[in-house]
């Protein structure tokens, strides 16, 4: 090896403690290409394959970590509200998801509190959508969406889904906020926890990436 240390064939406790040696020295110069070792007498040592089957665990999830590159604005589907695809606002400054609905009216059944509502988006239908309420979000909303200098409204009470959104080919189960946004150009807002429920990072600068929702 070049760490300073020998390789002592057949002598498994000596490999074991050159091979720790070398990790605590020069841990990059295990490898030799990649996965081969520089010290042929420890290739196939059962002490290197444990270490080795020990990594490649440990580097799974570094690499599903991660994440897919999205535009500002995507294409989201929404199966459970008549599979409606709507054009969605990618917004890392805001927290929940959120979408646009009216006449929204809370009430009990079976000692439960649900939700009812009319989606606020253009050319929407007038059918009526039933959820269970997953909780109430206090939100600090701005007059003005796209302008970091506008005014902050005192927050408002929201009643909060658990819809399935679909985003690509990518289906999950997002909490999501109920308010009209028909003054806004966009009836759909993706926040920080929605797009970490994608694996999803934003480059402002594309648009419409992701293909047409497919899930």
């Amino acid at each position: 090896m070049q760490t300073g240390t020998r390789c002592v064939p057949n002598q498994e406790p000596n490999a074991e403690r050159t091979l720790r040696q070398s990790f605590a020295l020069r841990g990059n110069d295990l490898f030799d290409n990649g996965l081969k070792l520089r010290c042929p007498s420890l290739k196939d040592s059962p002490y290197v394959k444990s270490l080795l089957a020990l990594f490649s665990l440990i580097a799974l999830p570094v690499m599903a970590a991660e994440p897919t590159l999205y535009g500002r604005y995507e294409y989201i589907a929404l199966p459970e509200i008549g599979g409606e695809v709507l054009k969605a606002k990618m917004d890392t400054g805001a927290l929940t998801a959120s979408l646009s609905a009216k006449d929204i009216e809370t009430f009990t059944r079976d000692g439960e509190d649900w939700v009812r509502f009319r989606l606020a988006t253009k050319g929407a239908s007038n059918k009526v959508y039933e959820h269970k309420v997953a909780r109430i979000s206090k939100i600090k909303t701005r007059s003005e969406e796209d302008e970091d200098d506008s005014e902050v409204i005192a927050p408002t009470k929201r009643p909060v889904v658990d819809l399935e959104l679909c985003l690509g080919n990518v289906k999950r189960t997002v909490e999501v906020n109920l308010t009209d946004r028909s003054s806004f150009n966009y009836p759909l807002l993706i926040g920080a926890k929605a797009l970490r429920e994608f694996g999803a990072a934003v480059n402002p600068a594309r648009r419409f990436t992701a293909d047409k929702p497919d899930c």
